[in-house]
């Protein structure tokens, strides 16, 4: 398989809504007087009608104590992750325009104990899911090759890349997907699922929604 793997990422919520991130590097110490480091970002919602979410990623002291560092290749899947996850939790919504919405990277996505970053583990059905829209959305909208053992993809269902590999093979066996190592492509068999994909995204767009209107009154 020599395709080359896409510029663009589009990355799948459990629910199945189709991301991409532009995240505005590098973190950046508040000039406030509160001691945390924001990061600006913006969510797009794919296969949408230009549907995004402006963010302003706050990183709490606590954490920052046990970063690394604040560049990209420590921080991208986590900051990813933990938007990704706060769509999940319909925390974040989606419109047409719109000003910055603080979302807080704290200590609700690191376990201090085991010193490593939690996003809620995924049941081997749910990733069976997750894995096909994956490959099914970033063939739609971007094509070529999918990175299936993407670091960041694992650590948001928190599993091993070699777990999530495993799930892939399922898929293969039933016909859905090519795997090549840790790439794959989509067969006709995944594609023709069109109608059912749309639905995971309507109706996961609809729950979204519905909370926010609740809360606006």
């Amino acid at each position: 398989m020599s395709n080359p793997l896409p510029e663009k990422k589009i990355y799948v919520t459990l629910s199945g809504l189709p991301l991409s991130f532009h995240l505005e590097w590098p973190f950046r110490k508040s000039t406030s007087g509160a001691d945390f480091w924001f990061l600006h970002a913006d969510i797009r919602l794919e296969n949408s009608e230009g549907l995004h979410a402006p963010v302003a990623v706050n990183l709490s002291a606590t954490v920052r104590e046990v970063m690394v560092s604040l560049e990209p290749k420590d921080l991208e899947g986590p900051v990813i992750n933990a938007l990704r996850k706060e769509v999940d939790r319909r925390q974040v919504e989606f419109v047409r325009s719109g000003k910055l919405v603080p979302v807080q990277f704290s200590s609700r996505h690191y376990d201090f104990k085991r010193n490593q970053w939690v996003f809620g583990k995924a049941s081997d059905e749910e990733m069976e899911r997750f894995v096909a829209r994956k490959v099914y959305w970033q063939t739609r909208l971007v094509g070529g090759t999918i990175w299936i053992g993407d670091p960041t993809e694992a650590l948001y269902v928190q599993t091993s890349t070699a777990h999530v590999m495993e799930v892939a093979g399922k898929l293969q066996a039933e016909g859905l997907i090519k795997l090549d190592g840790e790439s794959a492509l989509a067969n006709p068999a995944l594609m023709q699922r069109v109608e059912g994909f749309e639905a995971d995204m309507r109706g996961a767009l609809e729950e979204l929604e519905k909370k926010h209107a609740f809360e606006r009154g």
